[in-house]
């Protein structure tokens, strides 16, 4: 029987090498692109190629190479923050990429099923909560606005066969401190390993957000594409929102150190959601289970930079 062959884009970025090694255990053939070409030592049995999603030509070279069954479209500008000094390139990539990508498909008249990732920030800030794929999209960042634009392209390709996942915040061992929890667990481990006064950095601990653990989000993704309907959104989360401070407090814990908590202006956002809550029974439907806890994944998480620090 032959192997569905799975095409991961963005597979070397923080999520890739984890859905690599879901599919793999699924008995897919995985195939993934990164800019660079370069893979690390977690995506030994996937075969990378080098592709830029904003080059149309290299684009449709890879496609055509590989001609996947399943496009998992990961890749894009991921930092909120960041966005907002670089709106531009944040919606080339993540507007214009995915363009390139499903022109390439078209042109080479291949249908295989396509899951498109956006985020819980389409969103914007909630009149109430939780949040349902019905409700009206109110984008308050550049990056929130791409995600929007996005989705909206889709709307182009009603020949293809996409389905889109609204993925609310997802963290785990191996994430970049650019994100809130690596960053409480990057610095933990500096104080832990004495290489760091007992002193933390943070910035706004008041805010709620829906975290699942990158583990779980991989079988998601999987189970998206192997059982959601075509053209159909989903929220991809925990279902529960967790206030920053308290997750910063059991990972202190964890830590089994007595540290200092120091609030950092510079650490804020120009606009913060205060609360994000998803609500995920429309995926949940499809006969997903999760399997990993906040505690586990906090320290997990604290664990590996520990471990890599």
């Amino acid at each position: 029987m032959m192997k569905k062959k799975a095409l991961i884009t963005g597979i070397s970025g923080f999520v890739g090498p984890y859905l690599a090694k879901e599919l793999l255990k699924y008995k897919y053939e995985v195939f993934g692109i990164d800019r660079t070409g370069t893979s690390n030592k977690e995506l030994v049995t996937s075969k990378i190629l080098k592709c830029d999603l904003l080059d149309k030509k290299n684009v449709f070279q890879v496609i055509n190479k590989i001609k996947p069954d399943f496009v998992f479209h990961l890749a894009g500008f991921s930092s909120v923050k960041d966005s907002w000094d670089k709106p531009e390139l944040c919606r080339k990539i993540n507007v214009e990429g995915t363009k390139n990508l499903l022109d390439a498909i078209v042109k080479l008249n291949i249908n295989p099923k396509i899951l498109v990732i956006t985020s819980a920030e389409v969103y914007g800030k909630p009149k109430v909560l939780p949040l349902k794929e019905s409700f009206e999209l109110h984008p308050e960042s550049p990056y929130a606005k791409s995600r929007v634009e996005q989705e909206k392209l889709l709307l182009n390709y009603k020949n293809l066969d996409w389905i889109v996942s609204r993925s609310f915040n997802h963290t785990g061992p191996g994430q970049q401190p650019i994100f809130v929890i690596p960053e409480f667990a990057k610095q933990l481990a500096e104080i832990k390993l004495k290489k760091s006064e007992p002193e933390i950095f943070v910035g706004n601990l008041d805010a709620k957000r829906d975290f699942s653990d990158v583990r779980d989000v991989v079988a998601a993704y999987r189970i998206l594409l192997e059982k959601g309907k075509s053209h159909e959104t989903y929220n991809v989360c925990s279902g529960k929102s967790y206030v920053i401070k308290s997750l910063l407090s059991k990972m202190i814990k964890m830590s089994g150190k007595k540290v200092k908590v120091v609030i950092d202006k510079n650490k804020f956002r120009p606009v913060d959601i205060m609360d994000l809550k998803g609500d995920n029974k429309k995926f949940r439907k499809l006969g997903f289970k999760f399997k990993y806890n906040i505690d586990k994944t906090l320290k997990d998480s604290l664990n590996w930079w520990i471990k890599n620090n």
